[in-house]
Formats: C-alpha cells, sequence, structure tokens
C-alpha cells in the first residue's frame, strides 16, 4: 500500500498558515504595525490604496534590519521576540510567533526597503507568493517601509469575500485606533488614497483619546486610577451622558496590548448599575499592566483574547475602581473616597494562615422584651387608620367611573393602564395592546412602504443637526447614506469627526435624529451582513422604534382610536416587524377563574 502522508510544500502551508493570520487588509496593518513597535519606531506612517487591496504601505523609523536578518524574517517561525518556550510566559512584545512576515509574503507582492542606523547602504528585497525575486543593497532612510500590494492575488477566492473599500476601511481604522490609543508616546498618520484621515502627534492618553474620537470627549472623561499587588489600572471612564445606543467605545487593554474581554466589560457595567438608560453603553478606556507571567496571550491567533491568573479578583478591583472614579465626581453617591486613597485585595499563598471568623454575642439579650414591645405597639393598631375615613370613600371614585364608562361602550370606549396599555373589551373576554409596540408597528409599516416604492417625503430644517461619531462610525454612516437618502435624510460631512442631519423624513421628530443614526450605526455593527441583506426593513424598524410614542405618554380616547385602528389596518397587527407580541386576549373563562 502507497504511503499517503506527506509533508506540504513550504508555499502552501504559508498559505494555509495565512488563513490564520491573514483574513482581511486590516490583520495585514495590525501585523506590520505592531513589528514597526516592537522596532521601537517613534512614528509610523500607515499610507492605504483601494481599503488595502491595492496597497499597504507602513513606514517606521525603527531599528532596522540587516540583510541576513530581513531575509530570514520572511520564513516561518522566524522571530527575535522569544528564544526558548520559557519565554511564551512573559511576552512583553507585540507579535512573536513569526508567522506574520511568511504568511502576508505567500498572498502578495512584497517589498521591503530597510537600514540600521549604524549601516551606510539597507537592504531591498522583493517577494512574490513566498519566492524571493530581489535581494539586493540599496540607498535608503533609517527604518523599514513595508509595501504589501495585491493582497490575495493567488488566492482570488478569499479576494472575493472581501466586503466594500468602505467596509474594509472600517476596520483598519478600528486596528489603527487601537494600537494608537495604546501607544499615545508615539507618532502615527494614517492615509487612506491620498486622503489623509488621522494626524496624531506624542501625547498623552487623555490627549490621544480627544485627538482620536472628538473633542467632546474632553470634557466627558473621568479618570480611573488604582494601583494593587495583582493589577494597576488606570485609564478613563466616560460621563453617563456620553454613553450611546452604539458599541465601540469600550477598549481595555493589558500590558498596552489590545484586549477583548467580556467578563471584565461586566465589572464596568456593574460600576454603572441605574445610571444609564436601557441599551446605552458607556464609553471606558482602561490600562492594566500586569506580571505578564501572569497572563497568556497565547490562546487566539489574533492575541486578543487573554487569560489572567486571577481573573476574579481583578474583576472586583475593575468594579471598585470605577465606582470609586463616579463617586468622586458625584455621578454615584459614595462614601468619602478621599479618605482612602486606594484598596487592597490580599493575594493567598500557601503559607497564608487563615483565621477563623468570630461570632460575637450580646449576653445580655433578652428576646422576651422585645417581643413585650411588640404586644404593646400592636394593641395601638386602631391609630394607623386615623383620618382615612374621607380618602377611602374617595379612592373608590375614579374605579367606578372607570367602570361604568366602558359599560356604558364596551365596543368603544378604551382605557389606559400604567401608560403602557390599551384596554378595551371584545367578544372573548379583555384586549391588551402594547401602546408603543402597536405604534411601531404602524410606522414600521408605514416607512417600509416608502423605501420599497422611493416615495418618502423629506423636511428641511430650519437648524441642521450635527452629530459627532467615530471614524469608524462615519464609515459605517458612509456606506448606508444611499439608503437614508432614499427615506428622506440628507446627511453631508461636517468636519473630521462629524456630520449634518439637514433634512430627516417627514414628521420626524428633531430630538430623536442622533438616536435613530446610532440605531442604524449600532445594528450593522452586530450584523452587517444580515443588516445589508434587510436594509430596507432594518431602517423602517430603527425609524419605527425612534418615533414610535413613548412608554408613560397618556392617551386621548380619540388617540387611542386612531392607534388601534391604524394596527389592525396592517398586514401582520398582531407582532413587532422583529417578533415581539403586541396583542394579548384575556378570555372570559380566566377572568371568571378569578373570583372564584
Amino acid at each position: 500500500m502507497d504511503n499517503i502522508i506527506r509533508i506540504l510544500p513550504d508555499n502552501v502551508a504559508n498559505q494555509i498558515a495565512a488563513g490564520e493570520v491573514v483574513q482581511r487588509p486590516a490583520n495585514v496593518v495590525k501585523e506590520l504595525v505592531e513589528n514597526a513597535i516592537d522596532a521601537g519606531a517613534q512614528s509610523i506612517t500607515i499610507n492605504i490604496k483601494d481599503a488595502g487591496r491595492t496597497l499597504i504601505q507602513i513606514i517606521d523609523n525603527g531599528c532596522g534590519m540587516t540583510a541576513p536578518d530581513a531575509r530570514m524574517a520572511f520564513e516561518r517561525h522566524a522571530t527575535s521576540k522569544i528564544q526558548s518556550a520559557d519565554d511564551l510566559f512573559s511576552i512583553l512584545t507585540k507579535g512573536f510567533r513569526g508567522e506574520a512576515l511568511a504568511s502576508i509574503a505567500a498572498i502578495a507582492h512584497v517589498e521591503l526597503k530597510t537600514k540600521r542606523k549604524e549601516d551606510e547602504l539597507g537592504t531591498h528585497i522583493v517577494i512574490e507568493g513566498s519566492k524571493t525575486e530581489k535581494s539586493e543593497s540599496c540607498s535608503c532612510k533609517d527604518g523599514s517601509n513595508f509595501q504589501v500590494k495585491n493582497l490575495f492575488y493567488n488566492v482570488p477566492a478569499r479576494r472575493k469575500f472581501l466586503k466594500s473599500n468602505s467596509t474594509e476601511l472600517r476596520h483598519i481604522i478600528d486596528e489603527f485606533q487601537r494600537i494608537a490609543l495604546a501607544h499615545p508616546d508615539i507618532n502615527f498618520k494614517l492615509i487612506h488614497n491620498d486622503h489623509e484621515v488621522f494626524n496624531l502627534i506624542t501625547s498623552n492618553y487623555k490627549q490621544r483619546i480627544v485627538n482620536l474620537l472628538g473633542k467632546n470627549r474632553e470634557q466627558n472623561l473621568i479618570s480611573v486610577s488604582t494601583d494593587t499587588s495583582l493589577v494597576s489600572l488606570k485609564g478613563f471612564v466616560g460621563k453617563p451622558e456620553l454613553a450611546r445606543k452604539t458599541t465601540g467605545e469600550q477598549f481595555f487593554f493589558v500590558n498596552n496590548r489590545y484586549m477583548k474581554h467580556p467578563y471584565f466589560y461586566r465589572a464596568v457595567l456593574e460600576a454603572y448599575d441605574n445610571l444609564l438608560p436601557d441599551q446605552c453603553y458607556p464609553s471606558f478606556f482602561l490600562y492594566l499592566t500586569v506580571d505578564p507571567t501572569e497572563i497568556d496571550i497565547n490562546i487566539h491567533p489574533t492575541k486578543t483574547e487573554i487569560k489572567f491568573e486571577n481573573e476574579v479578583a481583578i474583576w472586583q478591583i475593575i468594579r471598585a475602581a470605577v465606582k470609586e472614579s463616579l463617586g468622586k465626581h458625584n455621578i454615584v453617591p459614595s462614601l468619602d473616597f478621599e479618605m482612602q486613597k486606594g484598596f487592597e485585595i490580599p493575594v493567598l499563598s500557601k503559607s497564608t494562615n487563615i483565621k477563623n471568623p468570630e461570632i460575637k454575642i450580646n449576653p445580655t439579650y433578652n428576646p422576651f422584651e422585645v417581643e413585650k414591645q411588640n404586644r404593646a405597639s400592636a394593641s395601638n393598631w386602631e391609630k394607623l387608620y386615623e383620618g382615612l375615613e374621607n380618602n377611602h370613600e374617595d379612592a373608590k371614585i375614579p374605579v367606578q367611573s372607570s367602570m361604568t364608562a366602558l359599560n356604558e361602550d364596551q365596543h368603544n370606549t378604551f382605557l389606559q393602564y400604567k401608560g403602557k396599555y390599551i384596554l378595551t373589551s371584545v367578544k372573548s373576554g379583555l384586549m391588551v395592546i402594547n401602546q408603543k409596540r402597536a405604534h411601531e408597528r404602524v410606522l414600521f409599516e408605514k416607512y417600509l412602504s416608502q423605501l420599497t416604492e422611493k416615495a418618502a417625503t423629506s423636511q428641511k430644517s430650519l437648524y441642521p443637526t450635527e452629530i459627532e461619531l467615530s471614524n469608524s462610525d462615519l464609515q459605517i454612516l458612509d456606506e448606508l447614506s444611499e439608503e437614508l437618502k432614499t427615506i428622506g435624510f440628507e446627511i453631508t460631512k461636517f468636519s473630521k469627526n462629524s456630520v449634518n442631519i439637514s433634512s430627516t423624513p417627514a414628521e420626524f421628530k428633531a430630538e430623536n435624529i442622533e438616536e435613530t443614526i446610532c440605531s442604524f450605526i449600532n445594528q450593522y455593527k452586530e450584523n452587517s451582513s444580515e443588516f445589508r441583506a434587510k436594509i430596507q426593513e432594518n431602517l423602517a424598524g430603527s425609524l419605527a422604534r425612534a418615533e414610535s410614542v413613548n412608554y408613560g405618554k397618556p392617551l386621548s380616547q380619540s388617540e387611542m382610536r386612531q392607534l388601534v385602528d391604524e394596527l389592525f389596518a396592517c398586514s401582520s397587527p398582531n407582532y413587532t416587524f422583529d417578533g415581539k407580541t403586541i396583542i394579548s386576549i384575556l378570555q372570559h373563562n380566566e377572568i371568571e377563574m378569578k373570583f372564584k
């Protein structure tokens, strides 16, 4: 029988590795910029053409490489970052696996010019599909200049699955922001199609946040800082008024490396408990410094998911530190934190002497004395009802009058309950209608009809509404601009981080503009492919949700009657566009059972 197991050729192995390392242009940007940071660069320029399809160029002023190192860097598992397996448990650099350059060179045309400061000449290398086409000396600036051209030129299936330029650029901006926020001490410049997107000079952490995300952040950031034996925590959280209905401004960093950590995210949310409206997300930029031997950053190819040895204790520290900072700024009731500058969570070891808890007992306590006092208080129960006789009779009037009104015209009279439900009798019992959901359904079908027939009418605003967004959210809005124009929105770029809304759909409430736009963006972030596949339904649904009547608003008889009539004129009155129940009927026999 012939042997069937074979060693893969290097070019095939590299392409397989590239599937993990490089899924889109943003991954190339991340890997090359992180290499530049590890090389000690103080200035990094990212030059992009066609969202990375045509060109990704990373220029840095780092240490550069010798000719042998430049050639070796493109070999698989070639790295300067680790020497032995033990080094994997104390990593402070960014990339360390040594797969990035080999993977990138396997699926693109790569050109490198690099030079050390102490060398007179640099090295020029050209590689196409893992094959070295040129390697020679050249005259070039100190540092490294990588050019990655024609990404996925030899893997057409993967190139075909790249998204639109605006989507791919948004992913590049996301990676750029994460790296730039982690390293305010480095100058960064991002250029796309010869247009300067960012030009960030060396600054502190707070100024870097403001320069990246907008000036309105400056007055709304609260400092967070604490030091313990487990972790040093610093950074900023946003005031509740900065909270948005879109995610995207939640950043965790550990040892200057961006990470995703849902468990720690929950700690921040709990610190904001009862401070934020439903479905609003606080901004935060939190930087953790821990002993590198107590984390594992090698559990995922993207190195954004990190395992902590003391996860539970650090969760408590994050929650307490954020809550303390909110309290200092009078955002939540708090103790006098000035009396205590920090807090310490003890770390237990095998030698720690654990004492048994002490239980204190009051030997003079007499339970019979308490019982005697309670009997004396109970004997005066009649006094609890003094002065309530008149109020008792008055309290019956609204109920009696409501029941009378319902009996007089039981088919046409509506009652509003708790500012949330509309009640009316039907043949089978009592119909309960959720008023906000009913209005959502009515508006949804109206807006959807306008979208499909492209018959929306818009109203011009006397004063345009300015909305400030992150650069990533601006890219999403640009992708949705044509659909938004169809339903009556007129959106123009106002400044680097903001847009002007000068026209809106007719009957649209001006105060809901920012909420509605943010709702579009958030839905797109959650599932862009599904959102675009049913973009008309999603746009109509977001508009309907923003414009529908709020809970707690009193409705007159005529308003309730009109809403119910419009609801039953809908094609599907029983459920909202996203499947929530609108109508429920309490059957006669159910009501009767309540009184047996």
